[in-house]
This record gives C-alpha cells, sequence and structure tokens, in this order.
C-alpha cells in the first residue's frame, strides 16, 4: 500500500521544464507581433516620409485637416498651397496627408450622391 521512497523519487519533479520550452512561445508570440504589426507599420512610414521628400510644385495635395490644393511654392519645409483662385495658405511639409499624381483630380468620397 505504501510506496517505496526509492519509486517515489524516480517519478521525477513535477514542473521542471528547461529554460528553452518556458521562453520559446514568448518569443513566438513577439515574433508574430513583430511580422505583423511593427513591419508593416514602419513600411509605411517610410513610404510616407518619400512621398513627403517628393512633393513638388503642380502637385494636388490633401493636409490633415482636409484641405485640398494645389503646391505653388515649395520653400523648404514650407509649402505654400492654393485652396482657390486667389487664396493660399501656407502649410508644414509634415502636415501634408495625401499626395495626388499631377493631372488626376483628388477622388471625392461624396457616397454616390449626385451634385448636378
Amino acid at each position: 500500500m505504501f510506496i517505496t521512497p526509492a519509486y517515489a523519487q524516480a517519478a521525477g519533479a513535477p514542473g521542471g521544464g528547461d529554460l528553452i520550452s518556458l521562453f520559446l512561445p514568448l518569443l513566438l508570440i513577439m515574433g508574430v507581433f513583430w511580422f505583423f504589426i511593427i513591419r508593416p507599420q514602419q513600411k509605411k512610414i517610410k513610404e510616407h516620409q518619400e512621398l513627403l521628400k517628393n512633393i513638388r510644385r503642380g502637385d494636388t495635395i490633401v493636409t490633415s485637416g482636409g484641405l485640398v490644393g494645389k503646391v505653388v511654392k515649395v520653400n523648404g519645409d514650407d509649402l505654400s498651397v492654393e485652396l482657390a483662385d486667389g487664396v493660399r495658405v501656407k502649410v508644414r511639409r509634415n502636415y501634408v496627408a495625401e499626395v495626388a499624381v499631377k493631372g488626376q483630380p483628388v477622388a471625392a468620397n461624396d457616397g454616390g450622391k449626385d451634385k448636378g
């Protein structure tokens, strides 16, 4: 009925896993997190910075505040943007959210409503 001490010692201590098996799931989760979240975000930031570097006169831009206009003058980090005939504002290059290709109008998101 009683277990002998030799038989009890042979069973081994519970929870005695090695260090690698303990940290492997954590490292796997960190790798997946980096691959699916951090890496795409870094790529998107680099593309946006490249887009901001390549702003030229004549480009149609959309600011982060929602203003749409045409770049008439580039002076370092400052852009002179014409919103309407005779209406010009200065915008910092960092506040540009989108640049439309030259000659391509900015896509309107009016929900399919016809204004005419």
